[in-house]
């Protein structure tokens, strides 16, 4: 399969490098495809990755994975090209996090979500809300005592669910689908509650688990 990545960051690289391990072509995308930090990750990651701009990646992939910064996630998402995302599964792993008061805080919320957004810029993509509620480090393969923690996603298209489902049992991940993207109000706010744990502990290796009797 081939895998776009729509962003760079530490998310972006840990994502992609993942999809590779898996077997998977992944394209990063970046404003800077060349840049040092670029060569630097496909140096790493090896033969089933390359990098381009946010357009070429959205041509290249079969799946595309949002992980961009919620500042810069529209305007990436004008330069990829909403019609390349036609008919794709798009994973939004974005967060809409407002540092401009100091400390993170949600942007959007209540009747509103980043994932209903990403829907509504990419029309005819077929977004699913994913990867958001715990950092990167855990992505891939997460090790866990009480075993492997649950991920929960949201998305319109039950296709495209079932996609992401059987992405997320090969990264390593119970997954719970939660609806429709409107979900994505509760998810994106469950990511806080990651967040403010880890700062009030001041560690990061925490993940939610559903569990049933």
């Amino acid at each position: 399969m081939r895998v776009g990545v729509i962003g760079s960051g530490e998310v972006g690289q840990q994502l992609g490098a993942a999809f590779a391990t898996l077997g998977h072509e992944v394209k990063l995308g970046s404003r800077e495809p060349s840049s040092a930090k670029i060569r630097a990750w496909l140096d790493k990651v090896g033969a089933k990755a390359s990098s381009g701009t946010f357009d070429e990646v959205a041509r290249f992939g079969e799946v595309l994975v949002l992980v961009t910064a919620w500042s810069g996630t529209e305007s990436a998402i004008k330069l990829a090209g909403p019609d390349n995302a036609a008919g794709k599964l798009v994973i939004d792993a974005t967060n809409p996090l407002d540092f401009t008061s100091g400390g993170p805080k949600l942007a959007v919320g209540f009747d509103d979500s980043a994932g209903e957004r990403v829907q509504r810029w990419l029309p005819q993509a077929l977004v699913v809300k994913a990867f958001n509620m715990v950092g990167n480090m855990h992505f891939f393969r997460p090790q866990f005592p009480g075993g492997p923690p649950t991920m929960f996603y949201a998305g319109n298209d039950a296709g495209a669910k079932a996609q992401t489902a059987k992405i997320l049992t090969d990264f390593g991940w119970e997954s719970v689908d939660l609806g429709g993207i409107e979900s994505a109000r509760y998810l994106e706010p469950l990511a806080m509650v990651w967040i403010l744990h880890g700062i009030g502990t001041r560690g990061w290796n925490h993940a939610f688990k559903l569990l049933r009797k």
